[in-house]
């Protein structure tokens, strides 16, 4: 039985996460919970799993849920993450929250030597390296991809050796905009870049996926998930979105992972592996409802997300904080539309000018320079 701890249970993969469980509950057992604005949503979820912790977003809620269920022991806040993650009877900790606020969450399981369930981009982008110094010092301590294209690496590499590996092969759907020029994405409206053709998922996200900029986080969080160069590491548009990411070897033998459009597989494997385990929740790949799988090159030209993201994590230090702390700014100010959809190109791009390379000193240091950037990003949107 694996105890484990949801970061984020009130979002999509927070919610797919507890299917997951529904569905295997001889091998998973829910002990933490923690929501921000859903609480309708959480109270179910409490009801459903009777966690024994719960963290909560804000302190209205956490007075009402506290009332509500009197065994529980709640938390509030970003802090009530880390307080969440600190306590001692769990085996995972899923990190579903968006944004930066996961970060100290998953250094306390890290500390806590837990496995880590990775479904939060910007903990390896803006503080790759720094985790992992700390997994150096937890050997016990392990980070098992949730993202489905980490998750397909992930899963490529078992029973390889890295020497081994050519190159790695991130896959993309193209989001809503795929084969647009430049021109044609002028003008289009938040309703449009939410269309996303495959997946559902969170308003942001849905966003990187149609500026690309999910990609180029991607392959900067491959590079410290994995240890392999910037240039060794891929890019191709798969529109189909059955094959999740590939690996090639020297031999040029490619494995590739391949699954419906569903995140409850990787994130069963992030909870089972090095195990597989039979779910009813999970869809089995049907090849005769696909007449094809068509693989296609990036305009980067267009798509300048990955050639932006390429350039801060071949920089290092800083670099890659600041170039996802302005486009999580940009991303929030596209939809609430103040700015164009090309703007955050243009936002992201800014940021990186404005602030050099700074080698990363500590934790503070990164959280410091995320708030100094979007804080400034907030300001330079102003003047668009």
């Amino acid at each position: 039985m694996k105890r484990i701890i949801v970061l984020g249970s009130t979002g999509s993969i927070g919610k797919s996460s507890l299917e997951v469980v529904r569905g295997n509950p001889h091998c998973f057992q829910i002990v933490g919970l923690s929501g921000n604005r859903n609480i309708d949503v959480l109270k179910q979820q409490i009801e459903e799993f009777h966690p024994k912790y719960v963290t909560v977003g804000y302190w209205e809620a956490y007075q009402e849920l506290k009332t509500l269920f009197p065994k529980i022991h709640f938390f509030c806040g970003e802090e009530g993450l880390e307080e969440l993650a600190s306590v001692e009877e769990y085996d995972i900790l899923l990190t579903a929250v968006s944004g930066a606020v996961g970060i100290r969450a998953t250094i306390k399981g890290i500390e806590k030597e837990k496995r880590i369930a990775l479904a939060n981009k910007e903990t390896m982008v803006s503080a790759g390296s720094y985790i992992n110094c700390l997994l150096q010092q937890h050997p016990k301590a392990e980070i098992v991809p949730v993202d489905s294209e980490h998750s397909a690496i992930f899963q490529a590499l078992q029973g390889n050796e890295k020497k081994e590996v050519k190159r790695l092969i991130i896959t993309a759907s193209g989001g809503a905009f795929r084969g647009k020029t430049k021109a044609e994405l002028e003008n289009v409206k938040v309703e449009d870049a939410l269309k996303h053709p495959n997946w559902s998922m969170g308003k942001k996200i849905t966003v990187d996926s149609a500026t690309l900029v999910n990609k180029g986080l991607e392959i900067i969080e491959a590079h410290e998930l994995f240890g392999f160069s910037y240039d060794s590491i891929d890019t191709i548009l798969h529109p189909q979105s059955i094959v999740h990411s590939m690996v090639e070897y020297q031999d040029h033998s490619i494995i590739a992972q391949m699954g419906v459009t569903d995140m409850k597989l990787p994130i069963q494997y992030a909870f089972s592996y090095p195990n597989r385990l039979e779910n009813p929740v999970l869809e089995a790949l049907d090849f005769t409802k696909y007449r094809e799988m068509t693989f296609e090159p990036i305009d980067i030209e267009v798509f300048q997300g990955i050639a932006l993201a390429r350039k801060a994590g071949s920089l290092g230090g800083s670099m890659p904080i600041v170039f996802n702390a302005a486009n999580e700014i940009a991303v929030d100010y596209f939809l609430k539309e103040k700015i164009r959809f090309l703007e955050i190109y243009e936002m992201i791009q800014a940021a990186m000018e404005k602030f050099p390379k700074e080698k990363i000193q500590s934790l503070e240091h990164i959280l410091e320079k995320d708030h100094e950037v979007r804080e400034w990003v907030k300001t330079w949107g102003k003047s668009l």
